[in-house]
């Protein structure tokens, strides 16, 4: 499961600490334990290719995602559904923001 970052055009960076921009404006990401660049071999800043969109995992530190070339971007046929209720851990049941 991935969150969608950026869309088709879109500009994103990461610094060093983890702290994600796309175009130029800084991500609220309070869903985040903790921020990390994780494992990231694309040239940043980066800009999503036409029809295309940049995902990211919320164990940032672990996560395969868009940061890097073996995964990439990901077209949206390739989106299979949308997460919008969570049933675990118990303490966190609810919407999905």
């Amino acid at each position: 499961v991935k969150r969608v970052i950026a869309n088709s055009g879109d500009w994103v960076d990461i610094k060093e600490d983890g702290t994600v921009f796309v175009n130029d404006e800084e991500l609220s990401e309070p869903y985040l334990a903790e921020k990390a660049f994780g494992d990231a071999d694309v040239e940043l800043p980066y800009q999503v290719p036409d029809g295309k969109i940049f995902v990211m995992g919320d164990q940032r530190s672990t996560s395969v995602d868009s940061r890097n070339t073996a995964v990439g971007c990901v077209a949206q046929e390739q989106i299979v559904g949308k997460i919008i209720f969570r049933i675990w851990p118990l303490e966190r049941l609810g919407a999905v923001e």
